[in-house]
């Protein structure tokens, strides 16, 4: 049975949510599934706007074949090669051999990757490039390394609609309510929001800038990305997020507190620490156990917060392997501009505190505060002057 939706008089809705996918890129957890949008445009010309991910190939094609409604596939618009998106294609050209791919250059040499050869009616298109389809003009915008070398969006000009890729996207499946002022977004989507951006896109912070210079010249009325809700209100607060977010700046001014213990005594020093800071009129601190916590969701919470206070036992002379999995990934995302206070743990030799800074210093712009606080297997009364001392300069650094 096909389950369409429409968007605009002459759009349709004919993507597929899964529930069943536990780890999407089989990395990122994601209890609440995740949705493979696409959308087909009737017009005197008919486009199909990406396609889906094989595990929803019966459902898809049922869809896509309702929209069309017994029309044959002029144009399949591709803006994303990744197989989640593209892994339709070939399946789909097969149903619809008359369909010209409309596709930028690196993503047609990606076809060919992916799939042995080139769809035999082939269109590659640059920056600018438009397709009039009958009432309806597309305009391509390249969106290199957002988050793939071959991304591009499409924007009709008719009715202000930005397809965007990947980019404006979210883990979740949808259920049922396709746009975002359906929903409460702000309470049940922007932590999958966040983390999908930060996950996924959150290393190429400078592409995505540009690409957000480009939608500011352009009036956009809605959005359509390829997963999660579609954005017909409220623009402004979603382009914002992504806009702080890509430029490396805090999204909220607080504390967040990440702790690898082995035993729980570097676990007891952070909630000590936690306490002190509630004392002296830290609101909303935001605490989490780096080995019960799947590192996806610590890398946003790290993005999300301007402070960080990272607490970590010795591990073979280093750091404790949750914790240092955490900062190797917040490298590798160019995380940056943040200010961080340490707390090290060692029974015999207190290591990993020096071993945590050599890693913040290689990064951008990270201000680390004072001495670190050094345990020896488990905190002391009389390290609460110490505890005191450093909470304090997080307090004070917070409110400057």
């Amino acid at each position: 049975m096909h389950n369409i939706q429409r968007i605009t008089a002459d759009l349709y809705y004919v993507g597929v949510s899964d529930r069943k996918l536990a780890l999407f890129e089989n990395v990122y957890p994601i209890p609440r599934g995740v949705s493979y949008n696409s959308y087909v445009l009737i017009d005197e010309k008919t486009v199909l706007m990406d396609t889906a991910d094989s595990a929803v190939r019966e459902q898809y094609f049922e869809n896509v074949a309702a929209a069309l409604d017994g029309r044959k596939l002029d144009y399949l618009v591709v803006n994303h090669m990744e197989p989640d998106h593209a892994a339709l294609i070939a399946d789909l050209l097969l149903r619809y051999p008359e369909t010209t791919v409309v596709t930028s250059a690196k993503a047609a040499q990606m076809m060919e990757q992916f799939f042995g050869t080139k769809p035999a009616k082939l269109q590659t298109v640059k920056e600018g490039d438009k397709l009039t389809t009958g009432r309806h003009s597309l305009t391509f915008v390249m969106a290199p390394m957002v988050h793939w070398p071959e991304v591009m969006m499409t924007y009709d000009e008719v009715d202000n609609i930005l397809f965007s890729a990947d980019a404006f996207g979210t883990f979740g499946a949808l259920n049922g309510n396709i746009f975002a002022d359906e929903v409460n977004f702000d309470r049940d989507w922007i932590d999958d929001a966040r983390r999908y951006y930060i996950n996924i896109v959150g290393k190429y912070g400078v592409q995505v800038q540009n690409v957000l210079k480009k939608a500011a010249t352009l009036p956009i009325e809605m959005i359509c990305p390829l997963h999660g809700p579609i954005w017909r209100e409220d623009l402004a607060y979603f382009i914002g997020k992504h806009d702080t977010w890509s430029s490396y700046r805090p999204e909220e001014e607080g504390v967040l507190i990440i702790y690898g213990s082995i035993y729980g005594h570097t676990a007891s020093a952070a909630e000590k620490m936690a306490t002190v800071l509630a004392q002296h009129g830290v609101k909303g601190i935001a605490m989490y156990d780096a080995s019960h916590t799947d590192v996806s969701q610590l890398l946003a919470e790290c993005f999300r917060y301007s402070h960080l206070v990272l607490a970590s036992s010795t591990y073979n002379a280093g750091i404790f392997t949750p914790i240092e999995n955490l900062l190797h990934d917040l490298k590798a995302h160019s995380w940056q501009n943040r200010t961080v206070a340490l707390i090290e743990n060692g029974t015999w030799a207190a290591q990993s505190g020096k071993a945590m800074r050599t890693l913040l210093e290689e990064m951008k712009n990270i201000t680390i505060l004072g001495e670190d606080l050094s345990l020896k297997s488990a905190m002391k009364e009389s390290q609460m002057e110490d505890l005191e001392f450093l909470a304090n300069l997080i307090v004070a650094n917070l409110h400057q």
